[in-house]
C-alpha cells in the first residue's frame, strides 16, 4: 500500500472537515420543512442523511478520542493504509466528478427515523465536525499507524487510526453529495441553487 505523508494526509482531512462545515453553515440557514421533505418515497431526507451521520459520529468520535487520550505513541512521518481501510475508503469516496458508484445499504443501527427535528440533528453534527477538527489536530502527536479502532458493524474488526480518519471523513463526502442531489429535487420547483460542494475526490487518498 502506498505510503504518505502523515502531515498531509492530516491537512486533507482538515481541509475536507472545514468544507463540510462551510455546507452545514448553510444548511443552518434553510427552511426546517425542506430538510424534513423527502425526494421520493423511501428515501432520506437532508435530516435524515444528517442524522445517519451522527449515528455514526456517537459510536467513532469518543473511541477516537479514548484512543488518543491514552496514547504513549511518538508522532510518524509517514502513514501506510491497511488493505482493509483504505478499501472501505475508496468504496466511501465520490468519483472526481461527484458521482457514487459504490451502492450501500444503511446497517439496521444507522438507519434514521423519518420523524427527527431537523434543527437538532444538524447542530449536533455541527458539533461533531468540530470535535472531529479537535482531534485530527491532536491526531498530530502520535502514531497514525499504532493507534486502532473497532468498527462499528464487526467490533472484532479495527482500522489503523489513520484509516478511520479517512473512511469516516469519506463517508460524510459521500452523503453531503446525497445532500446536495436530494436539496436539488427538492427545491427544483422554487428555482433553488444549493451551493455545490467542492470537495476535492482524490483517488490516491
Amino acid at each position: 500500500m502506498k505510503t504518505m505523508q502523515s502531515s498531509q494526509l492530516l491537512d486533507k482531512l482538515e481541509t475536507d472537515t472545514r468544507q463540510i462545515i462551510l455546507t452545514l453553515h448553510y444548511l443552518l440557514q434553510e427552511d426546517p420543512g425542506v430538510l424534513l421533505q423527502q425526494p421520493a418515497p423511501g428515501k432520506w431526507s437532508v435530516a435524515q442523511v444528517t442524522e445517519h451521520l451522527n449515528s455514526y459520529g456517537r459510536y467513532y468520535l469518543p473511541l477516537i478520542k479514548q484512543a488518543l487520550d491514552n496514547s504513549t505513541y511518538k508522532a510518524n512521518a509517514s502513514f501506510t493504509p491497511g488493505w482493509l481501510g483504505n478499501y472501505f475508503t475508496q468504496s466511501m469516496l465520490p468519483r472526481e466528478d461527484g458521482r457514487i458508484t459504490h451502492k450501500m445499504q444503511a446497517p439496521k443501527n444507522h438507519r434514521p427515523s423519518p420523524d427527527v427535528d431537523s434543527f437538532a440533528v444538524l447542530n449536533e453534527f455541527m458539533e461533531q465536525e468540530k470535535l472531529l477538527l479537535a482531534l485530527l489536530d491532536k491526531a498530530r502527536n502520535t502514531d497514525l499507524n499504532k493507534l486502532s479502532i473497532p468498527i462499528s458493524i464487526a467490533q472484532f474488526i479495527t482500522l489503523k487510526l489513520g484509516d478511520t480518519f479517512r473512511f469516516l471523513i469519506a463517508h460524510h463526502q459521500r452523503h453531503f453529495v446525497q445532500i446536495n442531489n436530494t436539496l436539488a429535487i427538492v427545491k427544483k420547483e422554487h428555482g433553488y441553487t444549493f451551493p455545490k460542494a467542492s470537495f476535492s475526490f482524490d483517488a490516491g487518498f
